[in-house]
């Protein structure tokens, strides 16, 4: 029986919650096309036979760290490395950034295994040009291991679990057979609005937004959960709440149905939406919010 940590890393947008979505084979991070999604680290957990997978999905490396918000983020990417037993580097194909450099010069000195998980091979319509990338990739670091994969499509993810489990040391399971999550309901409710939010609203809003439990009680088969959704002005509050009311109450219906399907209970969602002016430049309210480091 093997058991161990393992976390996952890389610049914004190159697929790492995905990735953890289909190792665990079930939603445990919200996904989105934009950067800056995962903003905390998130614990999805793999149970096979030969043991158990913890992974630390992390929000992606920022290089500029423009506000408090993406200093926190970073910390919070930086500190998931450490502590752990291996690290995933996930880049995407065909694609280096000064990012992705970025992320690289922080694996240096690491005393722990560092794989390289290069993603979206699905998108590489000559395959014969796949060797070439990856020996090009091969050259940045000496790593543990490099898998080619493809998280959306599903492909190769057996030939990664098989590099970690060969990897992790010996021990018992950290976790529960029926825990997926190492997130408190609270957290996955949030995560959960806020995935629903962000694709209400397209590129109608800055990542200006974010979502707090304010209240969770469980009677018999029903979970009333009251949430804020935090905006920094009073234009955005207009565009989260929309004509009517319409855009809120329509994120509040797609959260609670996935909410359903995901807790098997019946769940009652009241979310109000409020203003804390320049809430992601406040040290104060990140941390009210849950969004500093522990």
């Amino acid at each position: 029986m093997r058991s161990g940590m393992v976390s996952v890393i890389g610049r914004p947008n190159v697929g790492k919650s995905s990735l953890v979505n289909a190792l665990v084979g079930q939603k445990v991070s919200i996904v989105s096309h934009k950067p800056q999604t995962t903003r905390h680290r998130i614990q999805g957990v793999l149970h096979e036979e030969r043991g158990q997978v913890v992974f630390v999905d992390t929000p992606g490396l920022h290089k500029v760290e423009t506000r408090a918000l993406n200093r926190v983020m970073n910390q919070a990417a930086a500190g998931a490395i450490h502590d752990v037993d291996l690290v995933l580097f996930v880049v995407e194909l065909g694609r280096w950034t000064d990012e992705d450099q970025a992320v690289l010069q922080r694996l240096e000195g690491l005393s722990v295994p560092v794989g390289l998980v290069v993603n979206k091979i699905d998108r590489l319509d000559d395959k014969e040009k796949l060797l070439p990338l990856l020996q090009k990739l091969a050259e940045r670091r000496d790593f543990a291991f490099i898998v080619p994969l493809s998280a959306q499509k599903r492909s190769n993810l057996g030939g990664l679990v098989d590099e970690l489990f060969s990897r992790i040391p010996e021990g018992d399971p950290l976790y529960p057979e029926d825990m997926v999550t190492g997130n408190d309901l609270g957290f996955t409710v949030s995560e959960m609005i806020r995935e629903k939010l962000i694709r209400a609203l397209h590129q109608e809003l800055p990542y200006s937004t974010t979502v707090q439990v304010e209240d969770y009680k469980r009677e018999g088969n029903l979970d009333r959960i009251h949430a804020v959704i935090w905006v920094e002005r009073e234009g955005q509050k207009k565009i989260v709440i929309g004509e009517g009311g319409a855009t809120l109450k329509a994120i509040g219906t797609s959260a609670r149905r996935d909410l359903e399907r995901m807790l098997g209970r019946k769940i009652f969602l009241q979310i109000w939406c409020k203003i804390r002016e320049n809430w992601s430049d406040d040290p104060k309210a990140l941390k009210r919010f849950g969004l500093t480091p522990d």
